[in-house]
């Protein structure tokens, strides 16, 4: 409770965007005072601009046909992305055990005491997360102003396909003495793709390609999209990975369709999510304004100017 006790503090002390007082509460006198304080340089506030976007009926609203036509791809391109890459991730995060005692890297659970199971789960785990999930985000972080948001989430994608397929389509070689490794480098490697891709960029690019006013809506909806994702692959997965032969299914469970058949399920999510990328624009380099349609943005004078979005001109 700490650290939510601390951050509803400390979002007190901070001034609302200038793109939300401008826009939404329709301040541009206040926007510009906020910019200043957060800029420590005097900024002129311009209220004929936000009469201008009024006037353009630039603040429609999520259910109109305007939205649709700029917006209504987008939304759905980000939402199913987000859905889609959650079902494959959290399948593959929450159920590391399950795969790893599948192909005999760990012991089956009967075998072992509480504390080996646990000993064991979490070193398997952490070399995982060490070799696999944190570097490909560490990747996301240098190279997303490089290479953008599009071409990390598309390749990322298209990564994650590949892998699991690789996984699945041997899959019985995997599970011969010997192969262990192979089959933990290349399942690494399907992290490293999620987290240097799509497990990235799904929550990133919402919240940059909407309007000031919608933004929190569409990033919103795409999240619960992502969280629906989540619950089908947490649940999903566990009753499907289960195996077809009765004498080897968990105690409480039926039989499924087996490990191998479902990472050819998380293949398949993996695919559509690289088809839906196309209907995301890259957002490197624009202003939120830009890649919104909000910015009618002339240049100034030479002094420093906020237009009704908050985009500081100079």
């Amino acid at each position: 409770a700490l650290p939510a006790a601390l951050t509803y503090y400390w979002r007190t002390k901070m001034p609302e965007t200038a793109r939300y007082t401008a826009l939404v509460a329709k301040n541009a006198k206040q926007a510009s005072l906020d910019m200043s304080k957060v800029l420590q340089s005097e900024i002129e506030a311009e209220p004929e601009k936000l009469d201008e976007i009024m006037a353009r009926g630039e603040d429609y609203g999520l259910f109109t046909s305007r939205f649709a036509k700029r917006h209504g791809l987008h939304l759905l391109g980000t939402a199913t992305a987000w859905f889609l890459v959650d079902v494959a991730y959290y399948s593959q995060n929450l159920f590391q055990k399950d795969i790893f005692g599948s192909i005999g890297w760990i012991p089956k659970a009967r075998t072992m005491d509480a504390l080996e199971e646990v000993f064991r789960i979490s070193l398997a785990q952490t070399l995982i997360a060490l070799c696999g999930t944190v570097p490909g985000y560490w990747f996301t972080v240098f190279l997303i102003d490089v290479i953008g948001r599009f071409w990390i989430q598309l390749v990322g994608f298209a990564m994650m396909t590949v892998f699991m397929l690789g996984l699945a389509v041997p899959y019985h070689h995997w599970t011969t003495p010997g192969n262990h490794v192979d089959f933990v480098v290349m399942y690494g490697l399907t992290f490293f793709f999620a987290n240097f891709g799509p497990n990235a960029t799904t929550f990133i690019v919402p919240a940059e390609i909407f309007p000031a006013r919608l933004r929190s809506t569409c990033h919103g909806i795409s999240a619960a999209a992502g969280k629906a994702g989540a619950i089908i692959g947490a649940f999903g997965f566990l009753y499907a990975a289960q195996s077809p032969d009765p004498a080897h299914v968990d105690a409480g469970y039926k039989p499924g369709i087996g490990v191998q058949k479902a990472l050819y399920v998380l293949a398949a999510c993996n695919l559509l999510g690289f088809l839906v990328t196309f209907l995301v624009p890259e957002s490197k380099g624009k202003s939120l304004e830009e890649m919104s349609g909000e910015a009618h943005a002339e240049e100034g004078n030479g002094a420093n100017k906020v237009c009704p979005s908050g985009e500081q001109l100079v």
